[in-house]
């Protein structure tokens, strides 16, 4: 029986579409080879690319005073690269000092650290709960808790000025250090004229403001930062410790510091703040 020729070609030609298949198969493996090599190198990539440190800063003021007093501070931190910006508050109530430092969270350009001093403790609990917000950090300041005010966690730890009867109320509610005493309460480390100047220049600040209470406090969910005032006469020390320890806030203290703390001793405040936007980074996704 004659071989068919037709046939003789198919067999002939097999060898060559299998090794045509083993050669695409080999090219697609290779590939996939090369592609999961460049996926593990992005991961690694990603993995290991450090996060950025905070550059954004909001400075909130507390109560008979306006933001004029970080100056110091605000020089250190502008000088080390962050972008700073200071709340007004209107000292009217609560609430408007809620909502003047969100309006001043909402034009943040990225996350930022949150900062108060005293009673501006109280707004950025209640105003830190903005997702710009990634730290939070207290100047002898207040801390409350949900449903807490102020004026009523004050009375934990009773400080120098609510014994001595040195506050003085106007006939429409609002109160202010007497001028003659403001040194000595608010400001003993400050120079003499700067400590007087600021009492003559004290804003008159709402007395409801400090029963305002804490709906959902910040630093329940976000790290926080206590500068304590060892000297503190407006706020017991004992009471910003006390407020640390339950928020388990990364602490410092500072010998022989007043109220005025972030005036008398800018450097320190300076350096936690910066200590804070450190230890919280945020990638470039935030």
């Amino acid at each position: 029986m004659k071989n068919n020729p037709t046939q003789r070609r198919i067999y002939l030609r097999q060898p060559v579409k299998t090794k045509r298949r083993i050669f695409v198969a080999s090219q697609h493996l290779k590939a996939g080879l090369i592609c999961l090599c460049f996926l593990g190198m992005w991961k690694k990539s990603v993995a290991q690319t450090p996060a950025s440190p905070v550059k954004n800063i909001v400075l909130v003021h507390g109560a008979w005073v306006d933001g004029a007093g970080w100056k110091p501070v605000y020089d250190i931190l502008t000088k080390d690269g962050y972008t700073v910006t200071l709340v007004q508050e209107p000292l009217t109530s609560f609430a408007e000092d809620v909502r003047a430092t969100k309006r001043v969270l909402d034009q943040q350009p990225g996350p930022c650290v949150l900062v108060g001093h005293s009673y501006g403790g109280s707004v950025i609990t209640e105003a830190g709960t903005d997702p710009h917000v990634v730290g939070l950090v207290y100047i002898a300041a207040h801390m409350p808790d949900t449903g807490e005010s102020e004026a009523a966690d004050g009375k934990r730890y009773p400080s120098a000025v609510s014994e001595a009867n040195v506050i003085e109320k106007s006939s429409d509610g609002f109160i202010y250090l007497n001028r003659a005493e403001f040194p000595k309460y608010f400001a003993a480390d400050l120079p003499k004229e700067q400590a007087e100047f600021e009492a003559q220049s004290q804003i008159e600040t709402a007395a409801t403001v400090f029963m305002g209470k804490i709906t959902t406090p910040a630093w329940r969910s976000k790290p926080s930062w206590m500068l304590v005032a060892k000297a503190d006469l407006i706020i017991n020390p004992d009471l910003e410790r006390w407020y640390a320890q339950r928020a388990h806030s990364h602490t410092v203290e500072v010998d022989g510091a007043s109220h005025s703390v972030y005036e008398s001793h800018p450097d320190e405040v300076a350096a936690l703040i910066e200590d804070s936007a450190h230890q919280t980074p945020v990638t470039a996704s935030h």
